[in-house]
């Protein structure tokens, strides 16, 4: 039994697969084979891998800094040694969806502790980082981040600490299972963020804090999932629990299309429930980074999206300070967010995501770790928000930190999100709960519509001042673009060019456009007027399932000319504004963030 288990593990079998191969090759009625059975038959048999080096100085002199890798032979070169020690798990290859928010979190816990004199392990398997670069941390393993693989490197390593809240999603699954083995967790406990993850949990906590939230529930089956939806009432924020980016989240509208999430969300996160969301419409949201120490609570920052709720935070643009919140809704997300802080005794980082409609605060998730704007937020406010988490949980104070109350600076930051639609032409461009960002620029500004403006182009786009622009809004949504449209009007150098029925809308108020004809009525039509140059912004929003394929076509030329798209109300009024600001602009300031954060520091006194 020794030489065959040795032997598939040598040949790269995981305890997982062999778990898999053994239940499906047992006699009916047997009991099914887990992951952890395996673990444990092969520790008895002694069957462990080693850890081999890689010589970063290519044997030209001694190397103090190589990095490890597993491998089933005989010599382990990797001898731990008797510092004090911390490992830190990283956020797993990048993909489409996924920035490198995480790694920059991962890297400044290094430095922090490295700083405290701590000796750093850091376990990540993707070489295009920062924190896999051989001189970031103390020790480098380069593997895969499953709870096999990670427990080798514990187990050979013994760190006084493991910290799972800097990687994102991929290190919090592995939180139980490596919680189980005995191994160190420090920061938020295993159960807080489990309890964040559960609903039926979560939602005894927040009625419990007295907060409120959309209708939401959770299941495992279709019929179960259908049921729930049906009791909240469509339209419904349907996703698998813990996954990153939003990925396989939709807001589905009937029966028929939750059966097709349900396809795509089973195969994404077998192991987890469906969590079902009430949908708000119309719901302006709002992030909050913070840090806990387990008895103090610090916002970092308050966000406000320019989308509206139900776009991905990561592709969504925000800015610090909110702009359109009252004072009452902004004290009342601080309070939320300091009572959801200790009831879930946050050690670190905290992000939390609310909507507000009505002047009524919601909250929508609680994710009690690094969040994807922990580094725009920190180079907002000047203050390392990742280096102070690692140290509240290595076991320091927030006020011997120094780090006690939100700063509030006296500029704007807008944050933007770059998209890789150019690089996938005809792919689907619209916006949604699921993440499409591939990174993110900001914009900073005393003026917000500068700031906005800034943005913008630091993501790679142009605004034009003049030309044409085209206009396509369904039924429901003219009146919340009007001011966009009016706006352009006014500076008196756009055209207008619309489908009949927004060209009509647009008449209706004394603003007067070419109409152009839809793909799907001949040519010309909009998409001949792009190609010969006649439209320089384009403002377009899903009008239907009939429509679908024509605006496709529109948005995927649009991308592909490097033409402005705007597909939501509040990002089109914004970027009209920024027009309007860029006109009246000779020439566009530029401050480094050393000059700004040395500014806010010298407020704070």
């Amino acid at each position: 039994m020794r030489a065959v288990l040795r032997k598939l593990k040598a040949f790269g079998f995981s305890d997982a697969q062999i778990a898999w191969q053994l239940s499906t090759r047992a006699p009916e009625g047997a009991p099914a084979v887990s992951e952890k059975d395996v673990r444990e038959k092969r520790y008895r048999l002694e069957v462990r891998p080693v850890f081999k080096s890689v010589d970063t100085c290519a044997g030209e002199f001694e190397a103090y800094t190589p990095y490890y890798y597993s491998t089933y032979e005989e010599t382990n070169e990797s001898v731990p040694s008797t510092r004090k020690k911390i490992a830190i798990l990283g956020g797993g290859p990048n993909r489409i969806g996924q920035g490198i928010e995480f790694d920059y979190c991962c890297v400044h816990a290094v430095f922090a502790l490295r700083e405290d004199g701590y000796e750093t392990i850091m376990i990540n398997s993707n070489p295009e980082t920062v924190s896999t670069d051989y001189d970031t941390a103390d020790r480098l393993y380069f593997e895969p981040l499953t709870t096999e693989d990670v427990l080798h490197i514990l187990e050979n390593e013994k760190p006084d600490g493991v910290i799972v809240q800097f990687g994102g999603q991929t290190p919090l699954k592995l939180t139980r299972a490596l919680e189980a083995a005995g191994q160190p967790i420090i920061g938020t406990s295993p159960d807080s963020i489990d309890l964040a993850e559960d609903r039926e949990r979560f939602g005894a906590l927040l009625r419990k804090l007295d907060i409120p939230a959309p209708d939401h529930g959770a299941g495992r089956t279709f019929d179960e999932v259908r049921v729930i939806a049906n009791r909240i009432g469509y339209p419904v924020m349907v996703r698998p629990s813990y996954v990153l980016g939003g990925r396989a989240m939709e807001i589905v509208y009937t029966d028929e299309s939750l059966a097709g999430f349900m396809e795509k969300a089973v195969e994404v996160s077998p192991d987890h429930p469906i969590l079902i969301d009430k949908f708000l419409n119309h719901a302006i949201e709002v992030d909050v980074d913070a840090v806990s120490d387990g008895e103090d609570v610090v916002i970092g920052a308050v966000m406000e999206h320019i989308e509206e709720a139900g776009i991905h935070s990561g592709d969504s643009a925000c800015m610090i300070p909110p702009r359109s919140l009252s004072e009452g809704v902004l004290d009342t997300v601080r309070e939320y967010t300091r009572r959801l802080a200790i009831g879930l005794k946050v050690c670190g980082l905290l992000n939390i995501q609310y909507a507000v409609r009505d002047e009524e605060v919601y909250v929508l998730e609680v994710n009690p770790r690094a969040s994807r704007t922990v580094p725009f937020v920190s180079k907002t406010i000047g203050v390392p928000l990742a280096k102070i988490a690692a140290r509240v949980m290595a076991g320091q104070k927030l006020k011997d930190l120094g780090f006690t109350e939100e700063i509030r600076p006296n500029y704007y930051s807008v944050k933007e999100a770059v998209l890789p639609f150019a690089k996938f032409y005809g792919c689907d461009i619209e916006l949604g709960p699921e993440m499409r960002s591939t990174g993110e620029v900001m914009g900073v500004d005393p003026d917000f519509a500068m700031a906005f403006a800034k943005s913008q182009l630091g993501a790679g786009g142009k605004l034009p001042t003049q030309g044409g622009v085209f206009v396509s809004i369904n039924r429901f949504d003219k009146d919340a673009f009007l001011p966009a449209i009016q706006k352009l009007n006014e500076r008196g150098t756009f055209r207008f060019y619309a489908t009949d029925g927004t060209a009509a809308f647009l008449k209706e108020h004394g603003i007067e456009a070419t109409i152009v004809r839809k793909v799907k009525e001949g040519r010309p039509n909009v998409v001949d007027f792009m190609i010969n140059h006649e439209i320089d912004l384009v403002i377009s929003t899903f009008t239907g399932a009939a429509s679908k394929v024509g605006e496709k076509h529109i948005r995927t030329q649009a991308i592909a000319r490097g033409i402005p798209l705007y597909t939501t109300a509040r990002a089109a009024v914004m970027v009209a504004e920024a027009i309007d600001a860029l006109s009246r602009q000779e020439q566009i300031s530029v401050a480094s963030l050393q000059d700004l954060h040395r500014e806010l520091r010298q407020q704070q006194g």
